[in-house]
């Protein structure tokens, strides 16, 4: 039987979704997230130590976040896909065979570099193939998806932890991480990669050159450059800060990882419907933002665990509102600079992420964290009201 093209084209998306949604799964079932700062703590590492280790973390994916993106844009993102979790996986073994401040320092390096390799990779690896195969136009929705398979696999990793770490201790646990990390390098062998010819001969600074030029060039890019952080770095730092809010409704310490898991199906909701709004266009993600700020500010003030049920509407918003800018990023892109700019995205992300956490201990060193997280909620009215004003002044 001849496969006609159209049927040609969904075997390919169907390879690539199925491929994409396992290793988004994987690549955050690690058990070793919830409880690595047990690990450093339990070897005796004091909290200025801890703090220099995330620094150390944090340093890494800042330096190599761009570098990166323009290596993807170079060479084959799959190898890439496939090198990143054997360095993380290299790094948590590392953490628990010679458990002192050096090894996880080591570990915290190969980790940033492992995060920095697929960083920027896989949205461009996986825009390109849907764009081959006519399907450009499901990249939100297959995103969204793929974020959702990554929210289910932590509060997995979440439920998991505890019973694994009471069973092995941290060897079971960092065993269990590091065979996750194999197997989402594995699976990352099963990306169909189709770039098309010449793609991957440039040198890596000509392509780094050329995906930061066609920002510069094209004013609509740049807007999507910006509007990723804007859109993904507050709600992405208030994640740090949510068991502290729920803490402070009065809900007793064994209650709040049950709450934290209502928040977070609120964001996996978000996810799943993300492809949905993307037919709103820039309105329906002002409403998302708009909505989505003002259902935090009201759930948090509440200060109820009544009050955290807008709180996971407020997250599911931002999250969807996020796959839709950086679905909007990726239909701007030319195929030659494609990682390299949601690279320079994703540093935006990082910065900016760095500028909210300072803002927030600011606010919260005074006041509640409730009135932190309801400060924090303005931007995305702002940014709201802003997306609506540009949109009336283009129809004008």
């Amino acid at each position: 039987m001849t496969l006609t093209p159209t049927r040609v084209g969904d075997v390919r998306v169907r390879r690539l979704t199925t491929t994409l949604y396992g290793y988004s799964f994987l690549e955050e079932f690690v058990l070793l997230y919830p409880v690595y700062a047990l690990l450093f703590s339990d070897a005796g590492l004091s909290v200025w130590q801890i703090s220099s280790l995330f620094a150390l973390w944090s340093v890494t994916a800042v330096l190599l976040e761009v570098p990166s993106g323009a290596w993807a844009d170079a060479v084959s993102r799959r190898l890439l896909l496939w090198a990143g979790p054997l360095l993380t996986g290299a790094g948590f073994a590392l953490w628990v065979l010679v458990p002192s401040y050096a090894a996880f320092a080591v570990g915290f390096v190969l980790w940033g570099i492992g995060g920095a390799l697929s960083s920027g990779a896989l949205e461009a690896l996986v825009y390109d193939e849907l764009e081959q195969a006519g399907a450009a136009d499901r990249f939100a929705r297959v995103l969204g998806r793929a974020r959702a398979a990554g929210l289910v696999a932590v509060m997995a990793a979440m439920g998991l932890a505890g019973p694994v770490l009471a069973w092995g201790g941290h060897a079971a646990v960092g065993a269990a991480s590091v065979l996750v990390c194999l197997l989402t390098s594995v699976t990352a062998l099963r990306f169909p990669e189709h770039r098309v010819a010449g793609a991957v001969r440039r040198g890596w600074a000509a392509t780094l050159r050329a995906g930061l030029g066609e920002a510069r060039r094209d004013r609509s890019v740049r807007g999507a450059l910006l509007l990723v952080p804007a859109v993904a770095a507050v709600w992405g730092a208030l994640d740090e800060y949510t068991p502290l809010l729920v803490r402070e409704t009065g809900v007793a310490d064994t209650t709040v990882p049950g709450l934290l898991l209502v928040i977070w199906g609120g964001a996996t909701a978000g996810s799943l419907l993300a492809g949905e709004g993307e037919r709103f266009g820039t309105t329906g993600l002002a409403l998302l933002l708009g909505g989505g700020g003002i259902a935090l500010a009201v759930g948090t003030v509440a200060g109820t665990v009544p009050g955290l049920l807008l709180v996971a509407v407020a997250f599911g918003a931002f999250q969807a509102a996020t796959v839709l800018a950086e679905a909007r990023l990726q239909h701007r892109i030319e195929d030659t600079g494609r990682a390299t700019l949601t690279s320079v995205a994703g540093l935006g992300t990082e910065l900016v992420t760095v500028a909210v956490f300072a803002g927030y201990a600011t606010v919260a060193s005074g006041h509640a964290h409730s009135t932190a997280f309801a400060v924090s909620a303005v931007p995305y009215v702002v940014l709201a009201v802003g997306l609506v004003a540009v949109r009336r002044r283009r129809a004008a």
